[in-house]
């Protein structure tokens, strides 16, 4: 009995660490100035997409952060209900998602959050609910 206990346990053991060393990293970098964001995952480039910051009177906070929540359909409660689906939050309200103003992709057009065109939104919100929002990293650069 005592050795089925333990030949399970060791399963369990290696089933756990099995997950562990398949969870990967999602990198994405923002920079301010050229309005784009490139997308990286376990050190693979993968995507560079033209976003939208903050414009003037704003802020896009700079920095690093790890992803905190997602929100698939979520709504601004602070801009008039303003859609922002596949939203990534990385600081308080600050969060990567989509936008419906395609026209202003790649220039300053927010206040604050970064817009993305809605499929890029989609295929970064999930690489971040695959990989994890822990493994999720977002650089905000000028």
């Amino acid at each position: 009995m005592k050795r089925i206990t333990a030949a399970a346990a060791a399963c369990l053991c290696m089933q756990f660490h099995v997950t562990t060393a398949q969870a990967g990293t999602v990198l994405a970098s923002v920079d301010l100035r050229s309005q784009t964001m490139t997308v990286s995952e376990d050190g693979v480039f993968k995507y560079r997409w033209k976003v939208s910051t903050a414009r003037r009177g704003y802020i896009t906070p700079t920095g690093s952060y790890t992803a905190k929540w997602l929100s698939r359909d979520h709504r601004s409660k602070k801009y008039d209900n303003a859609p922002m689906p596949y939203a990534v939050f990385f600081n308080g309200g600050y969060a990567v998602h989509g936008t419906y103003e395609l026209k202003h992709l790649g220039r300053p057009a927010s206040h604050g959050c970064v817009r993305l065109e809605p499929r890029n939104a989609a295929t970064f919100f999930s690489m971040a609910s695959q990989v994890g929002l822990s493994n999720t990293r977002i650089i905000i650069n000028q």
